[in-house]
């Protein structure tokens, strides 16, 4: 075991700290420049086609898939988890407040590698035994490369993404909520994850069409409530909202400059930290959220990728970024590092609401890594349909729920690092498809000028 945990340290160093960050931030230079920066000319289009989707009747998902809003929502329910409360606290706590201006800087470029991530998937969706039109790297990745480098290719991926966010990462989400309960209200973590994987159960149960409506109604109602929970937070300290800019900004260049930062934090901690926890969080690149918008039920791919862009917009630029205002505006960053990860947010909020401020965090953390599980699940039922048929599916949800009971009770640093470690290679595979389809992104975004405006 010590072994395998060095080993596993090692790759994953390699990985998030120096491969994945070129290469993620690279591809989304390559397709920013190669879509004439999408992200800006067709921001209002997305913003338009995104919240005017929630509040039209679509239709229910099913067969044919969901509406445009649904599949966002999903993807946004796997998006905003654990990584924007604990995720921007380490960056923070490691690389100074200027981590975040480089969380920025990646989520901006994500912005046009997700859009190409999106219409891919729409491109070369699919449709399973059942008749259920389903959809995700694996299609596009085998339209990319013919024969047996594609088929090899897509059966790695979904391999990696089965155990990466199924098992894996679903036993983390689920021992963020044991932890956060036990701290707030004294909660086994056990009792926790076997709630957890009931509910769970409940909605995996209910396929395609329920996964849509928890996701609908569930993503809209946890972000409005942490904002206004962060709000509440940056308003009682609104004199020192001037210093956070500063401390971000200026931070992302002179880390050391910054009165009450991270002792020894330096330039390339502070660009490493913050692109690898903005990047993990807003998930551009890595291959999960394109399952979901491979099903939306829109006239033309690029329509899908314009709602996708909204979703890293909305994960890193507003929740994210609220996480990180509450951390610095409130002072509670340690120069020595001591306070890291949920505990630094629990400090934060803590600091405005006295000890309602564990329960305020460990209520957000269960909407926020609950709706992960969801999304997560069905990112992974993807795959497993791919690689074993419809008949897998069952078997594959009782092994995630007992996931989530023993990811629970356990916090073992080997799962959570191999979780990362198997994110990680997923990228690979992801990118390497997404840049062999350059030309026919390309060929999408120029058919989409044609299309009417909202």
């Amino acid at each position: 075991m010590a072994v395998l945990e060095k080993i596993v340290s090692v790759v994953n160093g390699f990985l998030w700290d120096y491969l994945l960050i070129f290469l993620l931030v690279g591809t989304g230079i390559w397709f920013t420049f190669n879509l004439k920066f999408i992200q800006v000319r067709k921001f209002t289009e997305g913003f338009k086609r995104t919240f005017g989707g929630m509040f039209k009747k679509q239709g229910d998902a099913g067969k044919d898939g969901m509406s445009s809003f649904q599949a966002l929502a999903t993807a946004i329910a796997a998006q905003v988890g654990t990584g924007n409360i604990a995720g921007a606290a380490t960056a923070i706590a490691v690389g100074g407040p200027g981590a975040i201006f480089w969380m920025w800087i990646s989520a901006f470029f994500g912005m046009a590698t997700i859009y190409a991530e999106a219409t891919m998937a729409q491109k070369y969706k699919n449709v399973d035994q059942e008749g259920n039109v389903t959809g995700g790297p694996v299609f596009y990745i085998k339209a990319a490369f013919k024969g047996g480098i594609g088929k090899v290719l897509a059966a790695i991926f979904a391999v990696l993404i089965i155990f990466a966010l199924g098992f894996m990462g679903n036993a983390v989400q689920s021992n963020s909520i044991g932890a956060a309960f036990e701290t707030a209200f004294g909660i086994s973590p056990v009792i926790i994850g076997i709630v957890v994987a009931v509910l769970a159960f409940i909605v995996f149960a209910g396929g395609i069409k329920r996964i849509a409506k928890v996701t609908e109604l569930l993503v809209p109602i946890m972000a409005l409530f942490y904002i206004l929970g962060c709000l509440i937070v940056i308003i009682a300290n609104i004199t020192n909202l001037p210093h956070v800019f500063y401390a971000i900004v200026v931070g992302a260049f002179k880390p050391a400059s910054i009165a009450g930062g991270v002792a020894g934090a330096t330039i390339k901690m502070a660009v490493q930290k913050g692109v690898a926890r903005g990047l993990f969080s807003n998930e551009a690149g890595m291959g999960s959220t394109p399952h979901a918008h491979a099903i939306a039920k829109v006239k033309h791919p690029a329509e899908q990728g314009y709602v996708a862009m909204m979703g890293v917009f909305i994960d890193t630029f507003v929740v994210l970024n609220l996480t990180a205002f509450v951390i610095i505006i409130t002072g509670v960053l340690t120069p020595d590092g001591s306070l890291t990860g949920t505990a630094l947010s629990q400090a934060a909020f803590s600091s405005v609401f006295g000890k309602m401020g564990e329960v305020f965090l460990a209520i957000c953390l269960f909407f926020f890594a609950f709706s992960t599980i969801i999304g997560w699940y069905f990112f992974g039922e993807a795959n497993v349909k791919y690689l074993f048929g419809v008949k897998a599916v069952k078997v594959y949800a009782f092994l995630v729920c007992a996931c989530i009971v023993v990811g629970s009770a356990l916090k073992v640093d080997l799962v959570w690092n191999m979780a990362d470690c198997f994110n990680g290679l997923m990228v690979i595979p992801n990118l390497l498809g997404l840049l062999a389809l350059t030309g026919m992104v390309k060929k999408i975004d120029k058919e989409s000028n044609s299309l009417p405006k909202l």
